[in-house]
C-alpha cells in the first residue's frame, strides 16, 4: 500500500544519492525461473534493469531461479540467455558468462543457503517444522470452510529442544520457517514512494511463518531470493509490480541476518489488451515469437518503452544506447498499461530504414538474400535478383511503402519481384485476350525509355500508353498482373 506524499522525486532522489556508495556500484540482476519461454513482461523487466545498470555505469546480472525443480523446463536456461544476447541485453555476469560471485543458478548454491539458514536457526529466528502434508491441507479446507483466512498457525514455533530432537532422531521430514511478524514501519519504493504493509487487512499475514527451506533442502523463492541478491552486492531491485507483497518477508530475513538491504523498485504490471494479466502460457507474447516473425529487437525494445514510460522525450526509432542515455526511473509511470500491438509493425518499420540507411545497410541486404533465397529456392531462375543492387532497389521501395517486416518480402502479392513468369502461363494468358502480347511488348518499350524509375515516372508511362492505345486502365493493370504474377 502507497502512503501519500509530497515528493516522489525528492525521495528518489534522497535514495539515489545516498542509497549507493562509491564502495557499493550499481548491481542489479535480471532472475527469471527456467519455467517456460520468456513473454514481453519479462523482457520489460530485463530492459529496465539493463538500462538503469548502464546508464550509473553499473553491473547488469542474470541469475537463474530454478528451486522448484517440478517447474524446470529443460533446455530454458539456454533459450533465455539466447534470446537475451538477441535483444543486446547481454549481461556482465551470467550462468554462461560466469562472475565473481557465481554460480549463477540456485541450485548449484544449495550449500549457502545451508549456512546461511543455520545462522537463523541459531539466532532463533527460524524454526524446524514437522507438519504433515496432511495436517495443512486440513487447516486448509477447515479455514476455507469457516471462511477464514488460510495462514499456518505456527504450532511448532514452540517446539522444545527435546521435542525437535525427538523428531529429528525419527528422521521425521521438516522445513524450515521464518518467524514472521506484520511489519508496521514503512519503506522506500523508487516508483511508488513510501509503502506501509496494512497488517490490519485480511492480505496481512495470510501465511503465518513461511517457508525458507523446503523439505527436499531446497531453499524456496524468498530465502534464496534474500542470500543471494546480498552475497551477490545486488544494490538496486527492480521487479514487477506483483512481487511489492513479497518485500515486507524479504526486509524481515534482511533485518534478521544484520544485512543492509538493497533499494527497490517495483514496475508496474503490463497487461493484454482486454486487461488481463500476461502468461508463459499465451504463445503470441513469448519474445521467441515475436524474434521468429522477424521483428528486429531494437524495435521490441522500442515497444515495451511506450508501456509504462521512463524516457526523458519520445522513444520512437531510438536504438538501446540512446535509451540508455534517455532512461530515468523516477519518470516510470505508478499504472499498469496495456499492450498495444498496432504500434509494433510502424515501430519496425522505422527501425529498418533506420538500418538501412545507416551502418547496417548491407546487413540488411544479406538478411534479405537468406530470406529470399530460402523460401523460393529453385523457383529463382534469375540470378540478377540477389545481386546487392536488385535487393537494395526492392527494399528501399518496401520499406518506404509496404512491408514492416523483411520476411512479408515472400507475400504472393509481390511474389513476381523473385519469381518469373513462365512462358506457358503468358501464352495461356495471350490466347484469352488477344491483346496482350501488343500491350506487354508496348509497355516494355515504354518503360525501356525511361532513365530513373520513380512511382511518378511509372504512373506517367503506364497512363499515357493507355491514352495512346485508347486502352481503359483497369484492362491494362489486370493484363500487367496476369502477367507478372501468374494470376488472373
Amino acid at each position: 500500500m502507497a502512503l501519500p506524499m509530497r515528493n516522489v522525486r525528492f525521495i528518489f532522489q534522497f535514495c539515489r544519492r545516498y542509497g549507493v556508495s562509491s564502495a557499493n556500484a550499481v548491481r542489479v540482476r535480471f532472475a527469471p525461473s527456467p519455467t517456460g519461454m520468456m513473454h514481453l513482461g519479462g523482457l520489460r523487466t530485463a530492459l529496465f534493469n539493463y538500462l538503469f545498470a548502464k546508464s550509473n555505469n553499473g553491473s547488469f546480472l542474470l541469475r537463474i531461479e530454478d528451486t522448484d525443480l517440478t517447474r524446470k523446463v529443460p533446455g530454458a536456461v539456454e533459450k533465455l540467455e539466447d534470446i537475451l544476447d538477441w535483444a543486446g541485453l547481454t549481461p556482465d555476469e551470467s550462468p554462461n558468462k560466469g562472475g565473481q560471485y557465481g554460480p549463477y543458478i540456485q541450485s548449484e548454491r544449495l550449500s549457502l543457503y545451508h549456512d546461511n539458514v543455520n545462522t537463523l536457526l541459531e539466532s532463533g529466528h527460524c524454526y524446524r517444522c514437522f507438519c504433515t502434508e496432511k495436517r495443512l491441507s486440513l487447516m486448509k479446507k477447515d479455514a476455507i470452510a469457516r471462511q477464514e483466512n488460510r495462514k499456518y498457525d505456527n504450532r511448532c514455533r514452540n517446539m522444545t529442544e527435546q521435542e525437535m530432537e525427538k523428531k529429528i532422531a525419527q528422521k521425521v521430514p521438516y522445513v524450515i520457517r521464518f518467524k514472521y511478524e506484520p511489519m508496521r514501519e514503512p519503506w522506500t519504493d523508487l516508483v511508488y514512494g513510501l509503502m506501509v504493509e496494512n497488517v490490519d487487512s485480511e492480505e496481512s499475514y495470510r501465511e503465518g511463518d513461511f517457508v525458507v527451506i523446503k523439505s527436499d533442502g531446497y531453499p524456496t523463492y524468498h530465502f534464496a531470493n534474500v542470500v543471494d541478491d546480498h552475497h551477490m552486492r545486488i544494490s538496486h531491485v527492480l521487479r514487477g509490480a506483483e512481487w511489492s507483497i513479497s518485500t515486507p518477508k524479504h526486509l524481515q530475513m534482511y533485518k534478521a541476518f544484520g544485512w543492509e538491504p538493497p533499494l527497490y523498485a517495483h514496475l508496474p504490471l503490463i497487461l493484454n489488451q482486454d486487461g488481463t494479466k500476461l502468461s508463459k502460457r499465451q504463445g503470441d507474447i513469448h519474445v521467441e515469437h515475436f524474434k521468429d516473425q522477424g521483428l528486429e529487437p531494437d524495435a521490441l525494445l522500442n515497444y515495451l518503452t511506450t508501456v509504462n514510460k521512463g524516457f526523458k522525450g519520445p522513444t520512437d526509432g531510438k536504438t538501446l544506447k540512446e535509451l540508455v542515455v534517455m532512461f530515468s526511473l523516477e519518470l516510470v509511470n505508478r499504472h499498469s498499461s496495456r499492450l498495444q500491438p498496432e504500434k509494433l509493425p510502424p515501430l519496425n518499420r522505422l527501425h529498418l530504414q533506420r538500418q538501412f540507411s545507416g551502418q547496417q545497410r548491407q546487413n540488411i541486404v544479406d538478411q534479405t538474400r537468406d530470406i529470399i533465397e530460402s523460401y523460393f529456392k529453385h523457383r529463382l531462375t534469375d540470378k540478377h535478383i540477389l545481386t546487392d543492387h536488385y535487393l537494395e532497389s526492392i527494399i528501399n521501395w518496401a520499406i518506404a511503402h509496404r512491408i514492416s517486416r523483411l520476411e512479408e518480402l515472400t507475400e504472393s502479392m509481390i511474389e513476381f519481384i523473385w519469381v518469373r513468369p513462365s512462358k506457358d502461363k503468358i501464352l495461356t494468358l495471350a490466347k484469352k485476350d488477344t491483346s496482350c502480347e501488343k500491350v506487354i511488348n508496348g509497355v516494355k518499350s515504354c518503360l525501356d525509355a525511361v532513365e530513373t524509375f520513380t512511382d511518378e515516372a511509372i504512373k506517367n508511362v503506364l497512363k499515357n500508353f493507355c491514352k495512346s492505345q485508347n486502352l481503359k486502365t483497369v484492362h491494362l493493370m489486370k493484363i500487367l498482373r496476369s502477367a507478372l504474377s501468374e494470376s488472373e
